[in-house]
């Protein structure tokens, strides 16, 4: 491998063109494909085999006009009269009423005609259903809570609701303009004396528009990293635009992709750009610093300052200049891709869990970390190419920017032997800092994004409040029973649904149920059960599964039987699911990055460290962000939510990744020193002053890049990039830079062992590029190149 990375990266630094045409039209293409076939993203959530989702399935095959509510092109307007008035007044039901003329006028809206004012919604609604609950027999108290249930007009009748179907198959069907068209004009009335507001399916992508800002910001701040790393203002761009070509082409892929698949999500492409970004810049300085590296030793000197370096470039050979391209691509390129190999290998794990908006959301980063590693392997040797001579010139004056091979103490020098002096120290303060901060997670509650957990301020949450002001909570959270009675002779259904509506009544949590539909025949029944506290609420959870728990009792007693569904019940089905699989999750990403490790490090101890390494800075990531999201700490964030369900087993996978990055790029130079005959604690000391450079500036980097996403609005995305950003602050400069060298400085000898017949059947991995030692300026065109086994 390494000597194909050798003859690419050379091959690409002398015939740049076809190189840079290659991306450039493979960015064109996708971005023309994507232009013209795109969809817009799905908002479901869904997982099959839940119980809930089972339950759905089979409410849309006893009632065919059924819909799904998680996709369904449905939306909510809320309304409410100004301060001291009530909707029933004159002048406020006639702005009530101009306004939802206007939207009818829109033509966006299915059975326009059919939407009316909250008021005389609220008058049909009573006139239709006192009459058949009286004749029912139903008690006076049970009609007044069954319309208080579902009435569209609150008691105090200072705010109504307004139900309203795009004209559309699906929410993903619905055309963004269609949107905007009736959005401008709720916004316009909000402006006025009424408080109008909205949310539900059909308004969610209008709730949380997704900009450039975190990107311009991350690759601002890597650009000032960068030009301190290298000293040079060229070569600092060389990463930068190397990882937005990247991002670029994945991003378009997946907006491509939607057109083809419906688990393709809003998040997705924002995820991806997120990972592809801070990646594709990582990989492409990995190869930048090690072709600095050799061209300074082209030049016959270690101590060189970037000045001094441009200098000797003018004067240097495009073969010089091609070999030592050759020589990066070989050595770090080959480190690029295992690096990018372990990336790929946590993301594309997440598809085990089955569950599938998860897995296009890893597949669709995967892929983005793919594009990455190829675009810095052959466009980035190409672009250096393109810039020649001048690829270290802009020289930024006051920067040295001094090479680990230098031999004066650098910053890492100095902060190992630090480490080395007391290695029980730094190894018990490292373990036990990581170890309190983690603490917290023991109260992590995760639950799915609702309009309840969009940002304060948004339509959707403004409208959200409104109802629970008005309504209750458990207007926001309804569930729905279907009640089987197919086994229940005709003459019972009757009596059996009626035991159904006692049971859910009379279950701890539960506000009213009342019948929504039959069949002819009352085989099925669908009965609406409103709860009394929110969506994320825990005793909302704790509600459904009593409501679950007692099934079995009902059917041994009446013969019939109920499943509960709904966008509650669907999303807490999810949050249980992805709770349920964290730890198994996490336990295959540990014994992953064990085996990965292992082979590439032929030692047993190496990387048991880095899995328990990776395990605490893991832990203490979720220790701080339920301090923070969750539970408020600090007063940092004003809104406390639950932590959304998809979140901790995202982070795992992406952290586990950029933790084994930092480990590949530090340990590597360790085992390297160690296998040419340095004593374990000089091979330690020294790879880590060899490494720690590139890695502290590649994790100042991600942080930066991770942390800009906290200025988006949607909440999963705020979290997550705060929660990466701390997770690599943890893993680079707590696990990597203390934890890891302090175990191995205790371990010396020890740390490489590895059993005799283990040794013999592992595979070689030579991610160090030791099979291209041999090759110099002059024998890189021989033949002798091509046997690298017979050296």
């Amino acid at each position: 491998m390494a000597i194909f990375l050798y003859k690419l990266g050379s091959l690409a630094y002398r015939k740049k063109w076809p190189f840079l045409a290659f991306w450039l039209i493979l960015m064109i293409a996708i971005g023309t494909l994507a232009g013209a076939f795109a969809k817009s993203p799905s908002t479901s959530f869904t997982i099959p085999g839940l119980d809930s989702v089972v339950t759905m399935e089979k409410m849309q095959e006893r009632f065919p006009g059924a819909e799904d509510a998680t996709t369904t092109a449905s939306g909510t307007i809320v309304v409410q009269a100004p301060e001291g008035g009530t909707l029933t007044d004159p002048a406020v039901l006639a702005e009530v009423n101009e306004m939802l003329g206007e939207v009818r006028a829109t033509g966006v809206l299915a059975d326009s005609e059919t939407i009316v004012d909250p008021v005389m919604a609220s008058q049909g609604l009573q006139a239709q259903m006192v009459p058949q609950l009286e004749a029912q027999g139903t008690p006076p108290e049970k009609i007044a809570a069954d319309l208080a249930a579902v009435s569209p007009l609150s008691g105090d009748e200072t705010t109504g609701v307004i139900a309203v179907n795009f004209d559309a198959a699906t929410v993903g069907d619905i055309a963004a303009e269609d949107v905007d068209a009736v959005t401008a004009i709720l916004e316009d009335y909000d402006e006025g004396d009424l408080k109008v507001a909205y949310n539900g399916n059909a308004f969610g992508a209008a709730a949380a528009e997704i900009n450039m800002t975190s990107e311009v910001v991350g690759l601002l701040v890597a650009a000032v990293v960068l030009m301190v790393t290298f000293g040079s203002l060229v070569a600092a761009g060389m990463p930068l635009i190397s990882a937005v070509i990247g991002v670029a082409i994945g991003i378009l892929g997946v907006q491509l992709t939607t057109a083809f698949s419906d688990d393709i999500n809003e998040m997705t492409p924002v995820l991806a750009s997120m990972i592809g970004l801070a990646v594709g810049i990582d990989y492409a300085l990995f190869i930048v610093s090690r072709f600095r590296n050799e061209l300074i030793k082209a030049a016959g000197g270690n101590d060189m300052e970037p000045k001094d370096l441009a200098e000797k470039l003018r004067g240097m050979s495009v073969a010089t200049r091609a070999h030592a391209m050759g020589k990066a691509t070989g050595t770090a390129g080959s480190a690029v891709i295992f690096a990018g190999l372990t990336v790929l290998i946590a993301l594309v794990a997440l598809s085990i869990i089955n569950i599938p908006f998860l897995t296009a959301m890893a597949l669709a980063a995967a892929a983005t970390v793919v594009v990455a590693v190829l675009v810095a392997l052959s466009f980035l040797p190409a672009l250096v190419g393109l810039f020649g001579t001048r690829v270290f010139a802009g020289r930024l004056i006051g920067v040295k920017a001094p090479d680990p091979e230098d031999e004066s103490p650098t910053m890492g020098l100095r902060w190992v032997r630090r480490v080395r002096k007391r290695p029980v120290a730094h190894l018990i303060v490292g373990v036990l800092f990581l170890g309190l901060l983690a603490i917290p997670a023991v109260n992590m509650r995760l639950a799915m994004p609702t309009d309840g957990t969009a940002s304060p301020g948004t339509p959707p949450r403004i409208a959200h409040e409104m109802i629970d002001d008005a309504f209750g909570p458990g207007r926001n959270a309804p569930m729905l029973a279907v009640v089987d009675t197919i086994d229940v002779a005709a003459e019972e259904r009757p009596a059996a649904l009626a035991a159904a509506i006692q049971e859910f009544v009379s279950t701890d949590g539960v506000v009213n149920a009342q019948v929504a539909a039959t069949t002819e025949n009352l085989d099925t029944a669908q009965v609406l059960i409103t709860p009394e506290y929110s969506a994320t609420d825990p005793q909302t959870s704790e509600t459904l599964q009593a409501l679950r728990d007692a099934e079995t009792g009902f059917a041994d007693a009446t013969g019939a039987s109920y499943g509960i569904t709904g966008v509650t019940p669907i999303f807490d089905d999810i949050s249980d699911r992805l709770q349920d699989v964290l730890l198994p999750y996490i336990a295959i990403v540990l014994v992953l990055a064990f085996l990965i490790l292992l082979l590439v490090f032929r030692s047993i101890w190496v990387p048991l460290i880095a899995a328990l390494g990776f395990g605490l800075s893991v832990a203490a990531t979720f220790g701080v962000t339920v301090a923070i999201f969750q539970e408020g700490w600090l007063g940092i964030i004003d809104d406390p939510q639950p932590l959304l369900s998809f979140l901790p087993i995202m982070l795992i996978g992406l952290v586990f990744g950029l933790a084994m990055d930092y480990q590949l790029f530090l340990v590597t130079r360790m085992r390297e020193g160690w296998a040419h005959g340095k004593t374990p604690g000089n091979a330690t000391a020294n790879g880590f002053k060899h490494g720690a450079r590139v890695v502290t500036a590649a994790a100042l980097i991600m942080i930066s890049v991770f942390a800009a996403f906290m200025a988006q609005e949607m909440v999963f995305i705020k979290t997550m990039g705060f929660a990466l950003a701390v997770a690599v602050l943890f893993d680079a400069f707590v696990v990597r830079m203390m934890i890891i060298p302090a175990t191995m400085f205790l371990l010396d000898e020890r740390a490489w062992w590895l059993p005799a017949w283990l040794d013999r059947i592992l595979p070689k991995v030579d991610v160090e590029g030791e099979g291209i030692s041999h090759i110099t300026v002059e024998n890189a065109e021989a033949p002798a190149l091509e046997p690298a086994a017979s050296r």
